[in-house]
């Protein structure tokens, strides 16, 4: 955790532009807008990444590689010099002036290389972005102080997605995504994002693609979709999406449901690994899923450390 001198800095640019896929360019002053970002922006909008955020020292770093980049190439809204809002979790809050942010995602996968990477053969904006929402509106000037208001104490940070023809469209209330998000919440997880899909495996893919590679969310638990019908296609869609496999969750929790009922071998969910996100299948009902991840909780807490580098094997464990 990050100590009180470098949770405050000073807002060093502010930077917009009119479209996106190009550079921006600076102002000294500007309106940022609740639940929109930066007025007349055109990464503003009812989204996650209203503004985007670098700190002044990765840019300087960037530029003693040799790179001539101005302040909004990367296509940042804000430079913050003193504070690196990289090293804080999601979810941390920022007052610049009267505005307040809240950090909802810490880096951003390129898509297609810009005009820096190929120069330079590297960008910063995929490691060291950050992206925020505005949660109280402001007008902010170059030269602003900036501190860091809030640091969210959560252990990791999570989405839940609910596959169901018919909740998707509207004709069942998806009981089995809230189980899950209030028992991640209890558990000290910070829930990003609790979606709700019909069963189709194009888009559960999308989905699972878009949570992990953007949103960084630690786990993601997904309910529905794991059985035997023609429509059941949420095991192949996690399978499609993964970077390695991680059975022995799904093995567990199989062996587990089978002491409270037979149908558990009818289970077809796995649990795999996308490059820093576990994903783990659940089944579709309320009771099941509490069930499952009563099971899981514990245990999980130490397998996400470890993915994350934040604990050690458990053979590298010493017994006094």
């Amino acid at each position: 955790m990050q100590d009180n001198q470098s949770s405050r800095g000073t807002l060093r640019a502010i930077c917009l532009s009119a479209s996106r896929g190009i550079a921006k360019s600076e102002t000294n002053r500007i309106r940022l807008i609740e639940n929109y970002g930066l007025e007349n922006d055109a990464h503003a909008g009812t989204w996650h990444r209203q503004v985007s955020i670098l700190c002044l020292e990765e840019i300087e770093n960037f530029r003693a590689r040799g790179a001539e980049v101005r302040f909004g190439d990367f296509g940042e809204n804000l430079i913050i010099d003193g504070i690196n809002l990289k090293d804080y979790p999601v979810g941390t809050r920022i007052r610049i002036a009267d505005a307040l942010l809240e950090t909802t995602q810490i880096g951003k996968k390129c898509h297609h290389h810009c005009k820096i990477f190929h120069r330079m053969g590297d960008c910063i904006m995929p490691r060291c972005g950050v992206f925020a929402r505005v949660l109280s509106s402001g007008t902010v000037t170059v030269g602003a102080p900036v501190q860091v208001t809030f640091i969210p104490q959560y252990s990791f940070t999570a989405a839940v997605v609910t596959l169901s023809d018919k909740g998707f469209r509207g004709e069942r209330e998806d009981r089995s995504g809230a189980a899950a998000e209030r028992i991640l919440k209890e558990n000290s997880y910070m829930v990003l994002e609790r979606v709700l899909l019909p069963d189709d495996r194009e888009m559960i893919e999308k989905e699972l693609l878009r949570l992990s590679d953007e949103r960084h969310a630690d786990l993601i638990i997904t309910t529905g979709g794991t059985g035997f019908s023609q429509r059941d296609v949420t095991p192949e869609a996690t399978m499609a999406v993964a970077t390695r496999n991680a059975p022995g969750i799904a093995e567990y929790i199989r062996s587990e449901s089978f002491k409270i009922t037979s149908r558990a071998m009818l289970s077809r969910a796995v649990s795999v690994i996308r490059n820093n996100t576990l994903i783990i299948n659940l089944p579709g009902s309320e009771k099941a899923v509490t069930e499952c991840m009563q099971m899981i909780m514990e245990p999980l807490q130490h397998g996400l450390g470890i993915l994350l580098g934040r604990e050690k094997e458990c053979g590298n464990l010493k017994v006094q």
